[in-house]
């Protein structure tokens, strides 16, 4: 098994590479083990969560290159009046879910919860499957999807 601090930098682009699929749960955590399409284990243990596209290895044949799995998510467009965003934010924002808010969209988990919240209040969205990087803020990850009578972590 090939051990993993932290990205590596200064390699040679047109080395081919090799993918190491994980789940973005996964992948925020400092310690865990992943295997390469090619079957070559690695065990993690960085500082700092890796990224998709992050290469974490290299040897004279390939690179190793962590893909992110895509996930089902809601995409919430925002080509809606200020009113409607406040809106929408709230619907979010009070279930306490990580997003990923964009110029023209929101990206958030699929949830039954939230679907009835978007649905009741009238608010249009659909199901799409991408690699969802939810906001930080002072290094934590805004929201955890937990209920209202205490935290999680």
């Amino acid at each position: 098994m090939r051990l993993v601090r932290a990205p590596v930098a200064g390699f040679d682009t047109a080395l081919p590479p090799i993918g190491i699929s994980v789940d973005r749960q996964r992948l925020a955590k400092r310690l865990w083990r992943g295997t390469a399409d090619n079957g070559v284990e690695f065990g993690f243990e960085v500082e700092v969560p890796l990224r998709n596209g992050d290469v974490v290895a290299v040897d004279r044949d390939a690179r190793y290159v962590i893909r992110q799995i895509a996930e089902p998510l809601l995409e919430i467009p925002l080509d809606v009046t200020p009113d409607a965003a406040a809106v929408i934010g709230w619907a979010v924002g009070n279930l306490h879910f990580a997003i990923e808010a964009q110029a023209s969209r929101i990206l958030a988990p699929d949830d039954t919860g939230l679907r009835q919240a978007l649905d009741r209040l009238g608010i249009h969205y659909h199901e799409v499957i991408e690699i969802f990087h939810p906001h930080r803020f002072a290094g934590n990850l805004i929201g955890h999807g937990h209920g209202h009578g205490g935290h999680t972590h």
